[in-house]
């Protein structure tokens, strides 16, 4: 039986990741080949972003995540077990960052406060 194939969080490719990731829990849509997907943004640094994704995209697929504030071109780099792990076009600035860090925070909070 062949091996899985690795994701980034298995240590793998840990000294390969250029940026630091930012745990986030953020509702998106991914656009690929003309389709819109919904998905769930799980992680996220300057240079991608790791999405749980119901469809199966081929490694090298152009998408746009969009994010609300947030369009970025970029392509799929890895896809396992319903996760993605997206590379953008361009990198994301430090305040686009943030700001999509906040969002996530004051949303935990906000269904913490509603349970």
């Amino acid at each position: 039986m062949a091996n899985p194939a690795p994701t980034p969080d298995d240590g793998t490719f840990a000294d390969r990741r250029a940026y630091p990731r930012v745990p986030v829990a953020l509702p998106a849509f991914l656009q690929a080949d003309g389709e819109r997907h919904q998905v769930q943004i799980v992680d996220l640094s300057a240079g991608g972003a790791k999405v749980r994704c119901p469809a199966g995209l081929p490694t090298g697929t152009a998408v746009v995540l969009d994010c609300g504030t947030l369009g970025r071109p970029g392509v799929v780099r890895w896809q396992n077990d319903g996760l993605m792990g997206l590379c953008f076009d361009a990198e994301l600035d430090a305040r686009d960052l943030a700001a999509l860090t906040d969002r996530s925070n004051a949303l935990a909070s906000w269904r913490k406060d509603r349970e």
